[in-house]
């Protein structure tokens, strides 16, 4: 099943479609791409494959994998000097989140004059950029959470203050999106399940998020039916190319309709990455039912619709919670941080860090740092 979309990016879907990397460089007219990807995946043939592709299409592409799981400034810095040595004139963003965002920003900062962190999203901070300097950047996803393939932003970490930040150009939209499924099939069932549910919390966010967007309410909520039906499945049976695809595809609208807003569960989940390094879509997979409870007040009617346009037998917001308990339970996934080694001792730099971070903007309850606080220590102790 093979599909050419041009919404939001100009999108190649299908097994296989990894071949048409060239074509996809060229029609940016990218001719000396350097590829920035995890160190993991950089050992993999998988890797090694599309560098020789790019050799065979005539292409003088360079491999960059000196990044963090949860990547900082150092990074992009590195992956800057790699570009500005190499002579480089376009981005190949290979990989899971991480990677994608250090290419992504690193194809911005190739032609700016002014520090990275200038660029975070805030206010008209990304007006500041020399629009006409940022590099290409082709967008081949190996996982399927995150969506920054069809993202204009970044998330960074700020080694010194500890912070997570989202670094944010219309510019730095891929222009071309590769979305293979064969690509995948290699995940472990504990990524791909943290995976999903990061794409699952960005669907959900964004459809709760009480901005005024119908077409990204509606991408969002074709997107948790996606999931709901072919997460479990992509978990239990890594080598289904159709539920792998379909999970690429709700990453993306994830990623698509948020736009329209985040809320608590990134504002919290960011902080407790920076502070803790921990997976970031495990922690939104953690901290989904201590927000959506939270929020239920602001949330009730519309997780109602929601439950009946997916099928749940229950179609309200106790029936919604259930089907997200019952579905972490079957993916493994942790009930409490505490699991995971996250303890109750930073929670009022949390509850800061938290009230502070721009996705609390999109909550549908402004929470106070008080609340972000009590949210969390529920997280911690799994009381629900």
């Amino acid at each position: 099943m093979n599909s050419n979309w041009n919404y939001p990016s100009n999108i190649s879907a299908g097994a296989g479609r990894i071949a048409e990397l060239p074509d996809a460089c060229r029609s940016l007219d990218i001719q000396r791409p350097l590829l920035v990807t995890d160190p993991g995946l950089a050992a993999l043939p998988m890797v090694r494959q599309a560098l020789g592709q790019c050799e065979t299409g005539g292409l003088g592409c360079r491999l960059f994998s000196d990044l963090r799981s949860n990547p900082c400034g150092d990074d992009v810095a590195a992956g800057v000097a790699a570009f500005s040595a190499g002579n480089h004139d376009g981005v190949i963003a290979f990989g899971g989140g991480s990677a994608l965002d250090v290419g992504k920003a690193v194809a911005l900062m190739s032609g700016q004059d002014r520090p990275l962190w200038d660029f975070e999203d805030s206010g008209a901070n990304w007006k500041r950029a020399n629009e006409a300097a940022i590099a290409p950047i082709v967008a081949v996803p190996t996982t399927a959470g995150t969506g920054s393939e069809v993202g204009r932003a970044a998330i960074i970490t700020d080694q010194e203050r500890r912070l997570k930040k989202i670094i944010f150009h219309p510019g730095m939209l891929p222009r071309q999106v590769i979305l293979d499924p064969e690509l995948t099939v290699g995940l472990p069932p504990h990524i791909t399940a943290a995976t999903g549910m990061d794409a699952l919390s960005h669907n959900l966010e964004a459809l709760c998020s009480p901005g005024y967007h119908p077409m990204a309410e509606g991408i969002a909520i074709e997107g948790i039916r996606l999931l709901r039906e072919f997460l479990p499945v992509a978990v239990k049976d890594g080598g289904n190319l159709d539920a792998r695809l379909q999970m690429l595809v709700a990453s993306t609208m994830g990623a698509t309709a948020f736009q329209k807003g985040l809320g608590a569960m990134h504002a919290l989940a960011h902080p407790l990455g920076a502070l803790y390094d921990a997976h970031h879509g495990l922690l939104n997979a953690i901290l989904m039912p201590y927000v959506l409870s939270a929020n239920q007040s602001a949330i009730e009617a519309r997780i109602s619709r929601l439950s009946a346009y997916i099928g749940l037998t229950e179609p309200d917001f106790a029936g919604f919670l259930s089907w997200i308990l019952e579905l972490r339970s079957q993916l493994a996934i942790p009930h409490s941080l505490a699991e995971i080694g996250i303890d109750h001792h930073m929670a009022d730099r949390v509850a800061t860090m938290a009230c502070e971070d721009p996705s609390a903007g999109g909550n549908p309850i402004a929470f106070s740092s008080a609340q972000y606080r009590q949210i969390f220590l529920r997280a911690v102790t799994g009381d629900l």
